[in-house]
């Protein structure tokens, strides 16, 4: 069953939003350092680099409650995720993986439907 949308709904952020984007902004910043200062080894960095930006950029749209900003902050989340998990299971890095899930859980988070119903388009 559809739940119909409310009135007045749409374009009020929720609190784990902001915090979503303030969370995933700082990780991009991080990222984006790592890569600028040589921490990431080989090929790496040409990966890091672009997700981040992806990941800026959508915050800021996340930010002004637009639908394309939450998709890309989502398939970040995801990426993030996913690399996270690479990486722990790479590295043996038990810490990896508390990323991961975290970033994993704000992922499970925006998807939800009341997330969703408040995106403009």
């Amino acid at each position: 069953m559809m739940s119909e949308r409310r009135d007045g709904v749409t374009g009020q952020m929720l609190p784990g939003v902001a915090g979503i984007a303030l969370w995933m902004l700082l990780v991009a910043m991080v990222g984006v350092f790592g890569a600028l200062r040589g921490v990431y080894a080989g090929h790496a960095r040409y990966v890091v680099l672009p997700v981040c930006t992806m990941i800026v950029v959508g915050v800021f749209g996340l930010l002004r409650m637009r639908r394309w900003g939450w998709a890309m902050v989502l398939a970040g989340t995801l990426l993030l995720s996913f690399g996270y998990g690479y990486m722990a299971t790479l590295l043996k890095a038990p810490g990896f993986w508390v990323m991961s899930l975290l970033n994993l859980c704000f992922f499970l988070y925006l998807s939800r439907t009341e997330v969703r119903e408040r995106m403009r388009i």
